[in-house]
């Protein structure tokens, strides 16, 4: 859409969606001194990390559903405690029925006894194998907060800022000894099943560590890659507690909401529905943005807190795109497999292994219902196949044994964050006519576990992943906004080219998920991209 070039902007920089990163973005810009607007087009911001009533009584967070990943720095520069978010911490971290009707369960000063009673020789090799992991993750979580290194076109006076850059990337690799250099290799390149198969011979542990490496990522457990997505969601950490994982006190929502506030104590205009219909171009330029009903907002720079495909393919004419560029983003790989529900329950679930009618620390874990590696991978293949698993993988988790706020006094809430099922159905079949027979074998697949599951049901939320499209723009619904493989990561995300966070048109910026370090409720794209911005702004480069 070609906009009048002459016309003042009504504020420095316009953002366009009101998830987590459009709000860190706006909070960080705001804050020196830029004037902010934020168009959202649902009715709260939070994009879909959110906190809603799904039955009368009973609030839950509707689509992501547990903190690790959300970045401390973050935390403090947006000061979100005094803007009222509380994170507990999980009295256990995860929780495994196995078929044979024991259990695994994995949580500090425990893990290593646990596993012992599988294998002795797992037991011992934990503390390497966690020492390991938690070296790589470390100076992986300084990467998470750095610009890429970006492929540029030009002379030296392009690309001596993208040398200095490698050169820091590669210092703070140089902290790695060479084994850990070995092993950093591998995590990107192997699968997780074949990485924990060197590490572990008991199923249990392979389960409960390689269910990372299929999080959100519609692939076997044995895809190359695979190890990756597994330490992708290592970085995390509650409380300063490394690799813990935790609860935001009111839900996901309370995070979203404390960051709103942010903004606004930072003077940023929030505008909710006010949905985004195209971005306005005048000369190869970005200058705003015009909605759904037909409103221009003009800014000096314009950044999209959205999946670049719907940025690139959906609000801008083709022809305002390089051509390469264009069928590049055609290309660009979205569907996570999910299907999201959560569930209204009149009583805690009595798992057959570990039974306990009051809350016990099993309810606070994450727990997976999904016993061996075979068993997700063949979870795939039956998605591939037939649409959806026939013997799903499920996380089952209860925040309610952590946040009395979210249901009535001796009833609770459960997420169950279900994989896989296809983000597209053979055949040409809609997500419409097979939601409620996949959330009746989601439901009936914890009832095998938990037999008085199902009766204990009072009402349900579903989200296919074509309602997480359409609720909450999540392609496919992925939840990465876009899949964490070797040639989607860093220097390549979302493109060789522009993995700085800048667009292929000027006055255009990315602070979504689709920008590195990707998925998960962490903030750092949209802390990083406010960081590029501001230094172009600074240069005077946004506005010429």
């Amino acid at each position: 859409m070609r906009a009048a070039p002459s016309a003042t902007p009504d504020c420095d920089a316009l953002i366009i969606g009101a998830g987590h990163n459009g709000l860190v973005c706006a909070a960080y810009l705001a804050a020196a001194g830029l004037r902010v607007t934020v168009l959202e087009r649902r009715a709260v911001p939070g994009g879909a990390a959110v906190t809603e009533e799904f039955h009368p009584g009973f609030r839950n967070s509707v689509a992501s559903y547990t903190v690790s990943l959300l970045n401390p720095k973050v935390i403090a520069d947006l000061e979100l405690p005094r803007h009222g978010l509380r994170i507990v911490e999980r009295r256990l971290g995860n929780f495994l029925p196995t078929e044979d009707g024991r259990y695994l369960a994995v949580g500090a000063g425990r893990t290593a006894a646990e596993v012992a009673r599988f294998s002795a020789r797992d037991a011992a090799r934990l503390g390497d194998y966690s020492a390991r992991l938690e070296a790589i993750a470390d100076v992986l979580r300084e990467l998470v907060l750095l610009t890429p290194p970006n492929v540029v076109e030009g002379g030296w006076r392009e690309a001596l800022p993208e040398l200095l850059r490698t050169a820091r990337l590669g210092g703070r690799l140089s902290r790695l000894d060479l084994p850990l250099r070995r092993e950093l290799l591998t995590l990107f390149a192997s699968s997780a099943g074949d990485y924990l198969d060197g590490w572990f011979e008991s199923d249990p542990i392979k389960a409960v560590y390689g269910f990372d490496g299929v999080v959100g990522n519609y692939a076997s457990p044995y895809a190359a890659g695979s190890a990756y997505v597994l330490l992708h969601h290592a970085f995390g950490e509650v409380n300063g507690k490394k690799g813990a994982w935790g609860h935001a006190i009111g839900g996901m929502g309370a995070i979203t909401q404390a960051m709103a506030r942010c903004c606004e104590a930072r003077g940023v205009q929030i505008r909710l529905e006010s949905p985004v219909r195209e971005l306005l171009v005048e000369r190869g330029r970005v200058l705003g943005a015009r909605t759904e009903a037909g409103e221009a907002v003009r800014a000096r720079v314009v950044v999209a807190n959205v999946n670049p495909k719907l940025l690139y393919l959906k609000l801008l004419d083709p022809g305002a795109l390089p051509e390469d560029f264009r069928a590049r983003i055609g290309r660009w790989r979205c569907g996570s497999g999910t299907f999201r529900m959560n569930v209204a329950l009149a009583e805690l679930p009595q798992f057959s292994c570990l039974p306990a009618r009051d809350i016990a620390d099993h309810h606070t874990a994450g727990i997976i219902l999904a016993p061996t590696l075979r068993y997700m991978e063949q979870a795939y293949f039956d998605a591939r196949m037939h649409g959806w698993s026939r013997r799903p993988i499920v996380e089952l988790v209860i925040p309610s044994t952590l946040d009395d706020t979210l249901a009535p006094p001796g009833a609770h809430v459960a997420s169950l964050f279900c994989q896989h099922v296809a983000p597209e159905l053979p055949d040409g079949q809609s997500w419409d006519a097979h939601r409620e027979t996949v959330a009746d074998l989601m439901i009936d697949t914890v009832d095998a576990y938990a037999p008085n599951f199902k009766r204990a049901v009072l009402g349900r939320q579903i989200m296919s992943p074509l309602d997480l499209e359409r609720t909450f723009g999540l392609l496919g619904g992925d939840i990465f906004h876009g899949a964490l493989s070797l040639d989607q990561l860093f220097s390549a995300r979302p493109m060789l080219g522009h993995a700085h966070y800048r667009g292929p048109l000027a006055g255009l910026y990315m602070c979504g998920s689709g920008a590195h370090p990707g998925g998960g409720v962490t903030g750092a794209p949209g802390h990083n991209a406010a960081r590029e911005i501001l230094a172009d702004w600074r240069g005077g480069r946004p506005r010429r």
